[in-house]
């Protein structure tokens, strides 16, 4: 199915490029997402909090794709409605998603492992048969330099770190040229430094691309210093600065525990 321009639409900083509208997902009669609705605009931060069941996961299934709502609208840029795609199609569309298990290709190395990503015309493995042009390469140093692997660029994506790993598969998202991520629990697992690197490169990809970051972490979400999304059984809660999450009385009773 070719999605044409204009219905994507030229988009500006500001301009709407996701819409959920009472969408609604029910699994054996519990309801993971209960009319909900959600926006990101273009080159929007944003992070989304919750508790187990919240609904988290299945947002990014359905704007990915991967499950079906059985009502609402999911629409991206100007009008296109993701409900009747399927994921390749999504992927190809720009909606990026990266998962909290780090997925690399343990037996290439870092550039490999973007190269493999790289998303044209080609097929996904022949990039390791074909010349890359100026332009690829570029785009492939600019990477290494933003995740902060430059120096392991030789390196087998095997024995990096739990970190770099997670950095590599940002990169792997960057990679596709998506004008959405979505990032589930980034710093899961992460050392404080590497988390500080982590919140570095997901606040430098927000000035190209609408970032969406679902987290546990509230203090690496306090650092990032962005607008809040909190769901609860399904919906929106409420949204704001973080500061306004943790002062909200509904938030503490529902989420924090208070």
């Amino acid at each position: 199915m070719r999605i044409e321009p204009e219905f994507i639409g030229n988009l500006e900083a500001g301009d709407r490029i996701l819409l959920l509208d009472g969408v609604t997902v029910s699994f054996d009669g519990f309801k993971a997402l209960n009319s909900l609705s959600f926006s990101i605009d273009y080159k929007e931060f944003r992070c989304v909090i919750g508790a187990n069941g919240a609904g988290k996961s299945t947002m990014m299934d359905v704007i990915t794709g991967k499950t079906k709502p059985e009502s609402g609208d999911v629409v991206f840029g100007r009008a296109v409605d993701l409900t009747k795609l399927d994921a390749p199609q999504i992927a190809l569309l720009g909606i990026g998603r990266k998962f909290q298990k780090p997925t690399v290709f343990a037996n290439h190395s870092v550039f490999e492992n973007l190269e493999l990503a790289m998303q044209d015309e080609r097929g996904f493995f022949s990039h390791l048969f074909a010349r890359l042009s100026g332009a690829q390469r570029d785009k492939i140093d600019e990477t290494l330099e933003m995740i902060g692997l430059k120096d392991q660029s030789k390196t087998d994506a095997g024995t990096l770190s739990h970190g770099q790993k997670q950095w590599l598969e940002i990169g792997m998202l960057i990679m596709q040229n998506p004008k959405i991520m979505l990032v589930d629990e980034p710093v899961a697992g992460m050392t404080p430094a590497e988390a500080e690197k982590t919140g570095e490169i997901l606040t430098a990809l927000a000035k190209d691309h609408s970032v969406v970051v679902v987290e546990h972490d509230m203090e690496f979400i306090r650092a990032l210093n962005t607008k809040v999304t909190v769901l609860h059984e399904g919906s929106v809660l409420m949204e704001g600065s973080m500061q306004s999450v943790q002062n909200d009385e509904r938030v503490r009773k529902v989420y924090l525990g208070e």
